[in-house]
Protein backbone atom coordinates (compact mmCIF):
# COMPACT_ATOMS: atom_id res chain seq x y z
CA UNK A 1 0.00 0.00 0.00
CA UNK A 2 1.81 3.60 -0.99
CA UNK A 3 1.90 5.97 1.83
CA UNK A 4 -0.27 8.93 1.88
CA UNK A 5 0.38 12.42 1.27
CA UNK A 6 0.19 12.48 5.24
CA UNK A 7 2.36 10.14 6.03
CA UNK A 8 4.91 12.28 3.81
CA UNK A 9 3.93 15.32 5.57
CA UNK A 10 4.60 14.34 8.77
CA UNK A 11 7.88 12.41 8.06
CA UNK A 12 9.00 15.55 6.54
CA UNK A 13 8.12 18.22 9.67
CA UNK A 14 9.24 15.35 12.37
CA UNK A 15 12.45 15.28 10.76
CA UNK A 16 13.10 19.32 10.57
CA UNK A 17 11.93 19.32 14.36
CA UNK A 18 14.09 16.24 15.32
CA UNK A 19 17.35 16.62 16.41
CA UNK A 20 19.81 13.53 17.16
CA UNK A 21 20.77 12.40 20.63
CA UNK A 22 23.92 13.03 21.81
CA UNK A 23 24.59 9.19 20.86
CA UNK A 24 22.83 9.80 17.73
CA UNK A 25 24.92 12.87 16.95
CA UNK A 26 27.97 9.96 17.31
CA UNK A 27 26.23 6.94 15.36
CA UNK A 28 26.47 10.10 12.18
CA UNK A 29 30.21 11.03 12.58
CA UNK A 30 30.67 7.73 12.10
CA UNK A 31 28.72 6.97 9.52
CA UNK A 32 30.11 11.10 8.43
CA UNK A 33 33.62 9.33 8.46
CA UNK A 34 33.19 6.10 6.31
CA UNK A 35 31.10 8.36 3.54
CA UNK A 36 33.60 10.31 3.28
CA UNK A 37 36.61 8.33 3.30
CA UNK A 38 34.68 6.38 0.60
CA UNK A 39 34.06 9.51 -1.57
CA UNK A 40 37.63 10.15 -1.17
CA UNK A 41 38.40 6.33 -1.94
CA UNK A 42 36.40 6.94 -5.27
CA UNK A 43 37.29 10.48 -6.45
CA UNK A 44 41.19 10.15 -5.93
CA UNK A 45 41.63 6.32 -7.95
CA UNK A 46 39.14 7.68 -10.39
CA UNK A 47 40.61 10.75 -10.94
CA UNK A 48 37.31 13.01 -10.22
CA UNK A 49 39.32 14.63 -7.14
CA UNK A 50 41.98 16.59 -7.28
CA UNK A 51 43.79 18.77 -4.85
CA UNK A 52 43.94 22.39 -5.68
CA UNK A 53 44.07 25.94 -3.93
CA UNK A 54 41.36 27.09 -2.26
CA UNK A 55 39.21 28.22 -4.81
CA UNK A 56 37.98 32.03 -3.84
CA UNK A 57 34.26 33.01 -2.76
CA UNK A 58 34.17 30.24 0.48
CA UNK A 59 31.88 32.27 2.38
CA UNK A 60 29.51 32.90 -0.15
CA UNK A 61 29.50 28.83 -1.49
CA UNK A 62 28.81 28.02 2.22
CA UNK A 63 25.49 29.65 2.24
CA UNK A 64 24.69 28.56 -1.17
CA UNK A 65 25.23 25.46 -0.92
CA UNK A 66 23.29 25.40 2.41
CA UNK A 67 20.45 25.95 0.66
CA UNK A 68 21.04 24.96 -2.91
CA UNK A 69 22.06 21.57 -3.10
CA UNK A 70 22.06 20.65 0.61
CA UNK A 71 18.50 21.08 2.41
CA UNK A 72 16.95 21.48 -0.71
CA UNK A 73 18.22 18.04 -1.75
CA UNK A 74 17.99 16.63 1.60
CA UNK A 75 14.00 17.79 2.01
CA UNK A 76 12.63 15.90 -0.75
CA UNK A 77 15.71 12.61 -0.98
CA UNK A 78 15.82 12.34 2.96
CA UNK A 79 12.69 14.56 4.93
CA UNK A 80 9.79 12.61 2.21
CA UNK A 81 11.32 9.51 1.08
CA UNK A 82 13.54 7.98 3.59
CA UNK A 83 11.72 7.02 7.39
CA UNK A 84 13.04 7.40 10.33
CA UNK A 85 13.11 5.19 13.43
CA UNK A 86 10.33 2.18 13.47
CA UNK A 87 8.87 4.20 10.84
CA UNK A 88 8.59 1.59 8.37
CA UNK A 89 8.50 -2.37 7.85
CA UNK A 90 10.54 -1.93 4.48
CA UNK A 91 13.17 0.91 5.26
CA UNK A 92 15.70 -0.99 3.10
CA UNK A 93 13.72 -0.57 -0.11
CA UNK A 94 12.44 2.84 1.24
CA UNK A 95 16.48 3.70 1.53
CA UNK A 96 17.44 2.01 -1.93
CA UNK A 97 14.73 4.06 -3.35
CA UNK A 98 15.13 7.69 -2.03
CA UNK A 99 19.31 6.75 -2.94
CA UNK A 100 18.34 5.36 -7.01
CA UNK A 101 16.18 8.96 -7.03
CA UNK A 102 18.88 10.98 -5.82
CA UNK A 103 21.48 9.56 -7.73
CA UNK A 104 19.33 10.03 -10.79
CA UNK A 105 18.42 13.51 -9.83
CA UNK A 106 21.71 14.20 -10.55
CA UNK A 107 21.47 12.45 -14.24
CA UNK A 108 18.28 14.41 -14.54
CA UNK A 109 20.00 18.28 -13.78
CA UNK A 110 22.66 17.34 -15.89
CA UNK A 111 20.41 16.71 -19.21
CA UNK A 112 17.53 19.16 -18.40
CA UNK A 113 18.68 22.47 -16.86
CA UNK A 114 22.15 22.57 -15.37
CA UNK A 115 23.51 21.38 -18.92
CA UNK A 116 27.12 22.84 -17.80
CA UNK A 117 27.28 20.55 -15.22
CA UNK A 118 26.88 17.16 -17.71
CA UNK A 119 30.75 16.74 -18.04
CA UNK A 120 30.76 15.55 -14.54
CA UNK A 121 27.32 14.89 -13.59
CA UNK A 122 27.44 11.92 -15.77
CA UNK A 123 30.82 10.43 -15.17
CA UNK A 124 30.09 7.26 -13.13
CA UNK A 125 32.59 7.91 -10.66
CA UNK A 126 30.23 11.04 -10.12
CA UNK A 127 27.57 9.12 -9.70
CA UNK A 128 28.72 6.52 -7.35
CA UNK A 129 29.87 8.98 -5.15
CA UNK A 130 26.20 10.56 -5.34
CA UNK A 131 25.03 7.16 -4.24
CA UNK A 132 27.67 6.87 -1.18
CA UNK A 133 26.29 10.40 -0.18
CA UNK A 134 22.77 9.58 -0.40
CA UNK A 135 23.32 6.23 0.87
CA UNK A 136 25.41 7.69 3.75
CA UNK A 137 22.74 10.54 4.49
CA UNK A 138 19.77 8.15 4.31
CA UNK A 139 21.33 6.29 6.87
CA UNK A 140 21.66 9.40 9.09
CA UNK A 141 17.82 9.80 9.18
CA UNK A 142 16.87 6.77 9.49
CA UNK A 143 19.05 5.98 12.81
CA UNK A 144 18.10 9.59 14.33
CA UNK A 145 15.11 10.91 12.61
CA UNK A 146 16.31 13.99 11.68
CA UNK A 147 16.85 15.58 8.26
CA UNK A 148 19.87 17.88 10.07
CA UNK A 149 22.88 15.22 9.91
CA UNK A 150 22.20 14.57 6.52
CA UNK A 151 22.04 18.15 5.20
CA UNK A 152 25.76 18.74 7.60
CA UNK A 153 27.02 16.16 5.83
CA UNK A 154 26.26 17.01 2.53
CA UNK A 155 26.83 20.60 3.10
CA UNK A 156 29.83 19.89 4.22
CA UNK A 157 31.40 17.98 1.68
CA UNK A 158 29.86 19.80 -1.29
CA UNK A 159 31.81 22.76 -0.08
CA UNK A 160 35.13 20.92 0.50
CA UNK A 161 34.57 19.55 -3.03
CA UNK A 162 33.82 22.85 -4.59
CA UNK A 163 36.49 24.30 -2.71
CA UNK A 164 39.66 22.17 -2.48
CA UNK A 165 38.83 18.88 -4.62
CA UNK A 166 38.22 20.65 -8.33
CA UNK A 167 34.43 21.25 -8.14
CA UNK A 168 34.12 24.94 -8.93
CA UNK A 169 36.52 24.42 -12.22
CA UNK A 170 34.99 20.51 -13.03
CA UNK A 171 31.02 22.49 -12.98
CA UNK A 172 32.48 25.00 -15.15
CA UNK A 173 33.77 23.10 -17.96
Amino acid sequence: MALSLNVYRHRLLTSLRTLPTPRGWLLCAAVSAATLALMLVIGFVTGLYRLQPTEPGLPLRMLVVFFIPALGEEIPFRGLLTPGPNESARPRLEIAVSTALYTAWHVFEAVTFLKSAAGIFLRPDFLLCCAVLGLGCAITKRVTGSIWPAVILHWALVVVWQTWLGGVSALGQ
